[in-house]
């Protein structure tokens, strides 16, 4: 299957995806195997700061190779501002752990091997003429600008994506959270460092108003933080975070920091030749900052879009991207937001959160949704209980010592 076809010195393609991460692979593989000319533009050798987890429901929605994950995880600990410590155990599966390195090129490969071609630089611009729309890029090995035509852009290039403050209202101003993390070589278990589990700290000393994590990778692990705030110190935060987690001396393999952004932008298109997809759609969980899923999930309601806008040649399809994202995990971001706002604004707010981790209840429609990505409605009792106990926790009618 060729993906793109060469005219003179303009390559064609139906759909050009800037970006290369989870987003713009999954839109670029799902395009390629519907028989869509396909070209994905990629920016080699740079990799994304991230925890890595990614939850059942990805790994079986987008085919995950066994070989992809390098840790499995079966216990969450929520540590407090005074080192309080609440175990999670995640019930009936676990948290697949990928680093990002390889699961990023894996994707790429996979998409390629499906008949997207790639294409190695960096995004420049969109012009547009009497014969339509074309992508201007800097090849990375010549060093020279190159331009491919093609009916439809998929903008898929992170949190300050270059083709949404151009292309789409609103591009230029989504907030972002800045997420520093470095990759270690993880020490041999112990008391304080287990490699089946991942340990969240909500501390202001780590991060003001996000949070902290230690994730495991199999023979590394992932050691950061995220802040909203300037003037944080993200490298200084992360060697106290190793101090307090007794990973001081363990070897530093790579450092690596990037914006995460906190909100979806009302628009996801242009109304024309442009829809975004993953981080440069501000598709990030808010209060978690779980990014692989929504990005996947992104690219392949992009992919969508596309295809319909290619079949009918309407303009308007592309609003499906940001539609069918959104009737599915609208209510998980709100949710999730509003626990952010309430929890994440003060140490003394941090530690009612973990307090609230005690209870089974939210224990476990926590990791059922996190599991299968959605709200439950099973229960409502459950949810009456917790609505009632987030009140008195946020309150302060209940101590955060005991639960």
């Amino acid at each position: 299957m060729m993906a793109v076809t060469m005219v003179g010195s303009i390559e064609e393609a139906d759909v050009l995806v800037v970006g290369g991460g989870p987003s713009g692979a999954t839109a670029a593989d799902d395009l390629a195997l519907a028989g869509v000319r396909v070209a994905l533009l990629d920016r080699a050798g740079r990799i994304k700061p991230c925890g890595g987890a990614i939850p059942p429901r990805l790994i079986a929605d987008f085919d995950i190779p066994d070989a992809q994950i390098v840790a499995r995880i079966g216990t969450a600990r929520m540590i407090s501002p005074t080192g309080r410590a609440v175990d999670i155990a995640i019930e009936n599966g676990f948290v697949g752990m990928v680093d990002r390195e390889h699961f990023d090129e894996f994707l790429r490969i996979r998409a390629v091997g499906h008949g997207a071609r790639r294409l190695t630089g960096t995004f420049l611009r969109i012009e547009r003429d009497a014969q339509g729309t074309q992508v201007i890029w800097r090849d990375k090995a010549s060093g020279e600008e190159r331009a491919t035509r093609t009916r439809l852009v998929i903008g898929a290039d992170g949190a300050r994506s270059a083709v949404a403050r151009a292309e789409v209202p609103g591009g230029d101003t989504i907030p972002y959270v800045i997420a520093y993390h470095e990759i270690i070589a993880a020490p041999p278990a112990n008391a304080a460092y287990d490699p089946t589990r991942c340990d969240v700290i909500y501390d202001g000393r780590i991060s003001p108003d996000f949070y902290g994590w230690v994730f495991p990778h199999g023979a590394q692990a992932s050691v950061g933080m995220g802040t909203e705030k300037d003037g944080v110190d993200l490298k200084e935060a992360t060697a106290a975070l190793r101090a307090m987690s007794g990973l001081t001396g363990c070897n530093t393999i790579r450092r690596e920091g990037a914006p995460i952004p906190l909100k979806p932008l009302d628009r996801w298109d242009n109304g024309r030749d442009v829809v975004l997809a993953g981080d440069a759609a501000g598709v990030v969980a808010p209060s978690s900052g779980e990014g692989i899923y929504y990005a996947m999930m992104g690219g392949r309601v992009a992919a969508t879009a596309a295809q319909a806008m290619l079949a009918r040649g309407q303009a308007r399809d592309l609003r499906l991207a940001r539609k069918l994202f959104m009737r599915e995990h609208k209510m998980v971001f709100q949710v999730l937001r509003k626990m952010q706002d309430a929890y994440y604004r003060s140490d003394e707010r941090r530690e009612r959160f973990v307090s609230l981790c005690h209870d089974i209840d939210v224990q476990r429609l926590t990791f059922e949704a996190y599991m299968n990505k959605k709200l439950v409605r099973a229960r409502p009792l459950a949810h009456l209980k917790i609505g009632v106990k987030n009140v008195a926790h946020l309150l302060g009618i209940v101590s955060p010592v005991h639960t």
